[in-house]
């Protein structure tokens, strides 16, 4: 029981985020860092505290979080969805709270590719009048 966790998955664009809940005092750690010292704007930590702070797990669990790919605003989207899913793990009846706030939805928006003959996804090149 001393090493009980509840693990989940959480991807967005191309980051993905392998967390761990356990029972604690609230501690975040990404990649063997603080979730501050990982993370250098504020935003970010409010993003992946959304979650907990909705249904009062911020002060009595950690989370270990392995985290790769994608850009710093991916990554912390990631861990939303991903500690949203272990949440639900912990007590399914918090299902319908994430739910409405969105918490459980994951974004499937990813970069569009690029196509050949063009410059980009959709930008074609300049045509020349003459």
């Amino acid at each position: 029981m001393k090493d009980e966790y509840y693990a989940a998955t959480g991807r967005r664009k191309t980051a993905v985020a392998q967390v761990r809940l356990k029972m604690g005092k609230g501690e975040i750690k990404v990649n063997g860092k603080k979730a501050e010292e990982y993370f250098s704007r504020p935003l970010y930590g409010k993003i992946i505290r959304e979650s907990l702070e909705q249904v009062d797990f911020l002060d009595r669990f950690d989370a270990v979080v392995e985290v790769q790919g994608g850009g710093l605003t991916g990554q912390a989207e990631a861990i939303r969805l991903g500690l949203a899913r272990a949440i639900i793990k912990i007590n399914p009846e918090l299902r319908s709270n994430l739910k409405q706030r969105g918490f459980l939805t994951r974004d499937q928006r990813m970069k569009e590719r690029k196509k050949p003959g063009l410059r980009g996804a959709r930008a074609k090149p300049q045509s020349s009048k003459r």
